[in-house]
């Protein structure tokens, strides 16, 4: 195989003649965002580290616009960025800066179709926030187990392009395993319809898994059959401290052997994180007496509505009197559990305070976690003795959020340097585990060039081979993945 012929065409800065007159009468003028100051939330991440130009932002209304809107596209050659919510972690709903690309905004595109509670499906069109399916979920005494802090504004559409995680994917996994079917717009404008709520389909590839985390590179998502699940009905939350993260680890696989898949969350976060949060996050405070290595917030649920609190107690008892774990706040009431949660939830507005972060978005296996920590721990002071590493992370499903902390005064350069430097330090030991250096925020921009380092030559090219066949003359938000 010959990679060279998979990369990208160069293409002209200068949008086609006939471009938004086409399109406008595809959208007519609510449909088009043309005004400068009302294209400018299109135009850049929340996190403000992107920034770029558009020739015109599409919202469609529906999937037949989406497809016309595709067709002039690949008929002009015109590169197209999809953009959901833009909530994304990585700059991959972020145009360049050419001024050429076209943003096709699924914000219109939110009804909730259809809700199966039989079936225990919810057909949601991309634009519908993750808060509405939620609700609509809770409507029909159903959950939907996706949960982020984002979920007021992110997007359905976002969810699945990105594969998003969060605090639930221990126990009902990500994206991936919440979606049964996609309706997809590709790049020539054809419409796949593979909107079937089923749970075995043998027939053939299963082509929703390659839409589903391909960041907009391979089509439009513009529908989804979500799976529901039975709602909880009772919770237990417990704050566990312990002088060392190997023994979380072993407190996580005593809790998956004895409450199974009761077991919602498994939140990590070290010392320092917690110090940070205690110092920047207003109202908060520790609750457990003491310093600890590291804590962990564990949370059960069912659908039975009590035992839980007992077997939860049970269980961190033992630890208790085996040593495992130095100290244990369980939640008498919902108000403790929400302070709980605000701690964990409290990290990434404590770090924007502190200071600059360099961001890591590490998975590792869980067998791995324990001994990669201090490694790397060991060979970032090597570099820089006195950083501050902030590590936190989904713990019960191996994702570590293994951030650096530099002063908020730290020159750009600086801050340039030890960005290539830090990174090439801890992505290089992530490997050596066979861990992966994007776990829920994709690649983006952000982890663009490093990807082709640490993807296996023969993964990279598969991968560019899918591209080049579904979309071959690389309109799908170039720049990004690849």
């Amino acid at each position: 195989m010959n990679s060279v012929l998979l990369e990208p065409r160069a293409r002209t800065a200068a949008p086609h003649p006939d471009l938004h007159r086409r399109l406008h009468a595809i959208l007519g003028d609510e449909g088009l965002v043309q005004d400068a100051q009302a294209q400018s939330p299109y135009l850049s991440d929340w996190l403000g580290k992107w920034h770029g130009r558009a020739s015109l932002v599409a919202r469609p209304a529906d999937t037949a616009q989406t497809a016309a809107v595709m067709r002039v596209c690949h008929e002009t050659h015109t590169p197209v960025v999809t953009q959901g919510g833009n909530t994304g972690m990585s700059g991959g709903a972020t145009p360049d800066a050419s001024g050429a690309q076209v943003i096709l905004s699924t914000g219109r595109m939110n009804r909730i179709r259809v809700v199966d509670p039989l079936n225990n499906t919810l057909v949601a069109e991309a634009g519908v926030l993750l808060a509405q399916v939620r609700q609509a979920a809770q409507d029909a005494n159903r959950f939907f187990p996706l949960s982020l802090g984002s979920e007021g504004s992110c997007t359905i559409g976002g969810n699945l392009a990105t594969n998003a995680g969060g605090i639930a994917a221990l126990r009902y996994g990500n994206m991936r395993e919440l979606a049964l079917g996609l309706e997809v717009v590709l790049p020539d404008g054809r419409i796949w319809n593979g909107l079937r709520g089923l749970r075995k389909d043998n027939s053939g590839f299963d082509l929703r898994q390659i839409m589903i985390g391909s960041e907009g590179t391979l089509g439009v998502i513009t529908a989804a059959v979500l799976k529901l699940l039975p709602r909880p009905r009772s919770t237990a939350t417990a704050w566990v401290g312990a002088d060392r993260l190997g023994s979380l680890v072993k407190l996580l696989a005593a809790l998956r052997e004895r409450c199974g898949e009761r077991l919602a969350a498994f939140e990590m976060m070290s010392e320092a994180s917690l110090s940070l949060v205690l110092a920047h996050v207003p109202g908060t405070r520790a609750p457990l007496a003491g310093r600890h290595g590291f804590h962990a917030l564990v949370e059960l649920s069912d659908t039975c509505a009590s035992g839980l609190d007992a077997q939860l107690e049970e269980v961190l008892g033992d630890a208790l009197q085996a040593g495992l774990v130095s100290g244990v706040a369980l939640s008498a009431a919902h108000a403790q559990t929400r302070d709980f949660w605000n701690l964990r939830d409290g990290i990434s507005q404590a770090q924007v305070r502190a200071g600059w972060a360099i961001k890591h978005d590490i998975s590792l296996p869980i067998s791995a976690v324990a001994d990669f920590v201090p490694r790397a721990d060991e060979a970032l002071r090597r570099l820089a003795p006195d950083v501050r590493i902030v590590n936190f992370g989904h713990l019960g499903d191996g994702n570590l959020h293994y951030n650096v902390l530099l002063p908020p005064d730290t020159p750009s350069a600086a801050r340039d340097a030890r960005l290539v430097e830090f990174n090439r330090v801890v992505h290089d030991l992530v490997d050596q585990y066979e861990g992966s250096i994007s776990a829920e925020h994709g690649v983006g921009q952000l982890r663009r060039d490093e990807l082709r380092r640490y993807k296996p030559a023969v993964e990279y090219e598969l991968m560019m081979r899918i591209k080049q066949a579904l979309d071959p003359n690389h309109l799908m938000n170039p720049g990004k993945i690849f």
